[in-house]
């Protein structure tokens, strides 16, 4: 997918240089790209660990709400952010998993599926996160033709479209509300009941363009090369309709790819992980930023911002705490 090559026999020989680091960052996103710059300017040993560069920036056809960029392509703005890491020089493992992360007093002993493991005196987690998926037919298929998983990103897109909501809870009434300003018609649909707070409840009672089909459960998502509808089932009534429409948000909630250090660190009830104003979790020297922490905004620019955060903050806790070798 990305224009660029790199030998992973010079990769693993450049990481196996360094005895100890002073800052890893696992995740190759927006959040560890930009925490590996920063860090590198404040002159730490820091090196990336990942196995794909990007994120979810991969799966993103188009970006319009990245400052300095009117209209970029998700794999271009990636491609971009690598760039500027790799002028500085920063070593990049790449097409490995971290298989565990282990406290030794002050440090953290990673071990990587190329058999090899990595000692670090801080640590960041940026592995992000995915959307809930319906899992039904078709969405995959028409996944960026008309299927999105975000408001805030892709909401200007269907302007003048008719576009059907998935979900009950407060994302899904948030979606609605950020189609409003853009899309003609907005279709709510929900395989139960509302679950989102009676305060944002409320404020669908002023939408005329919006209709609400609870008690209905999507099968299937159709089209062409862009889909046209949805095919659902009305639980009261036990019957299949089809639902035309030029696009489908599905906001049913995002799954943290925390499983690396959930049993060791404070998370909330959807396992994503606590952190302070400074991206440290609750292990001092251990630190996470962008989707897979319980930041409730997940956009590009947040992730890359407190991925800048996360690596000032380990150059002070390693001049103000580290107390370590």
């Amino acid at each position: 997918m990305f224009n660029f090559s790199i030998d992973k026999k010079t990769q693993s020989s450049e990481f196996d240089q360094i005895k100890k680091w002073d800052f890893l960052v696992v995740g190759g996103g927006p959040a560890g790209l930009n925490a590996a710059l920063y860090a590198k300017r404040k002159g730490l040993k820091v090196g990336i660990i990942v196995n794909e560069i990007g994120g979810q920036l991969n799966n993103t056809t188009w970006v319009d709400n990245y400052i300095g960029f009117s209209m970029i392509e998700g794999e271009e703005l990636s491609n971009k952010f690598l760039d500027h890491v790799k002028q500085l020089e920063v070593p990049i493992l790449k097409g490995v998993y971290v298989q565990g992360i282990e406290q030794v007093k002050q440090d953290f002993n990673v071990s990587v599926s190329n058999g090899k493991e990595y000692t670090t005196k801080t640590l960041l987690l940026a592995t992000g996160g995915e959307p809930r998926k319906l899992g039904v037919t078709g969405e995959k298929e028409f996944t960026n033709k008309g299927v999105t998983y975000c408001a805030t990103c892709d909401a200007p897109f269907f302007k003048d479209k008719h576009v059907i909501v998935a979900g009950g809870g407060n994302s899904a009434v948030e979606g609605v509300i950020d189609l409003v300003p853009w899309a003609s018609k907005i279709t709510l649909v929900h395989r139960s009941q509302f679950r989102a707070d009676k305060i944002l409840l409320d404020k669908l009672n002023d939408i005329d363009k919006l209709d609400i089909h609870l008690e209905t459960q999507i099968i299937s998502v159709v089209g062409n090369e862009q889909m046209t509808g949805i095919q659902a089932l009305d639980k009261h009534t036990n019957e299949k309709k089809l639902i035309k429409a030029d696009g489908l948000l599905i906001e049913i909630g995002t799954e943290a790819n925390s499983k690396l250090i959930k049993d060791i660190v404070e998370t909330n009830e959807r396992e994503e992980i606590k952190v302070d104003l400074n991206q440290m979790t609750s292990v001092p020297g251990l630190f996470a930023a962008g989707d897979v922490t319980e930041q409730p905004f997940k956009q590009i620019i947040i992730s890359a911002a407190e991925g800048a955060k996360a690596a000032l903050a380990v150059n002070q806790y390693l001049i103000q705490i580290y107390k370590g070798e």
